[in-house]
């Protein structure tokens, strides 16, 4: 769980990971000292075991996702996010699916039946549902939301698939894309998003989009391949 300044929404996000039935550690990653974050984060860690602070080693929101991976020590990762915009409640059929040895990545997907989007930028979720559904019908990408970085993957994807992104969220479409190429087994399940209550958003739209361009384009012209 990349953090930056979340105060408002972290001590919530805990209660509802909490709930998440399955065991777990809470990596919470941050860049500096004085983010509002960890006062909240320092006295909550008495009351949350699996809770722990991790300080990131490199810079921005990618850097903080890296040093997560880097620190992972279980056979399932999820990347989440702390302001309560993802959907929880799927947790448990992610982790099964990836423990059964069914799938090596299981995305949380907005855009297949049974799952949705509220709120957020229009024009954000509108480049978002068009790269995701296109995807799945132009290149037969297994998912029909490819952007979402809300997702498990098996912990070895993570280790064995370099992160070549130099932006920031654009590295979940590099991993699904490269890791369909290289005939992974990726499913996805419905999930229902929301639109953060409190904070601000670091996504970043216009400095982004080129990367995201990018890995779209290697979706498109690397397919899995052939067995034989």
């Amino acid at each position: 769980m990349p953090v930056y300044n979340e105060h408002g929404s972290f001590e919530r996000a805990m209660r509802e990971l909490a709930k998440v039935p399955v065991p777990h550690r809470v990596l919470v990653v941050y860049d500096r000292e004085e983010d509002t974050t960890l006062p909240i984060a320092r006295r909550l860690a008495g009351d949350y075991p699996s809770l722990e602070l991790v300080k990131n080693v490199e810079r921005g929101v990618l850097g903080a996702i890296k040093t997560g991976i880097r620190a992972a020590r279980a056979e399932v990762v999820i990347i989440t996010m702390a302001d309560l915009s993802d959907d929880l409640s799927v947790v448990p059929e992610m982790v099964r699916r990836i423990l059964e040895g069914r799938d090596d990545i299981v995305c949380a997907s907005r855009y297949m039946r049974g799952g949705a989007q509220h709120g957020g930028p229009r024009v954000k979720g509108l480049l978002s549902r068009l790269a995701g559904v296109s995807l799945h019908h132009l290149a037969g990408m297994p998912t029909h939301d490819a952007t979402n970085a809300f997702r498990a993957y098996r912990r070895s994807v993570l280790l064995e698939i370099p992160i070549e992104s130099r932006g920031g969220f654009e590295y979940t479409l590099e991993l699904t894309a490269k890791a369909w190429a290289q005939g992974r087994r990726i499913s996805e399940v419905p999930s229902v998003w929301r639109d953060r209550s409190t904070g601000r958003s670091n996504f970043q739209l216009r400095k982004w989009l080129p990367e995201y361009l990018r890995w779209y384009g290697y979706a498109l012209t690397h397919r899995p391949r052939d067995p034989r």
